[in-house]
């Protein structure tokens, strides 16, 4: 499980919401799952994509990073 208010980047595209492999937002919210089916979790931050929405994604979907990318 990954730890709410954690970044996290995507390891594919989301083509439903214009998203790319890599892009970094924070878990707002997780989703367990009963035994044999995915966890699921709730993004926000994607700060060049679509800042202020929600985007709902299975486990498989994210992975953990340190910090998210600052556009200077």
């Amino acid at each position: 499980m990954i730890e709410l208010y954690t970044w996290v980047a995507l390891t594919e595209d989301l083509p439903k919401y214009g998203l790319k492999k890599g892009e970094r937002a924070m878990v707002i919210e997780h989703y367990p799952m009963p035994e044999g089916q995915e966890d699921g979790y709730s993004l926000e931050g994607f700060a060049v994509s679509i800042p202020g929405v929600t985007v709902e994604v299975r486990a498989s979907q994210v992975v953990l990073v340190e910090s998210p990318v600052v556009a200077g």
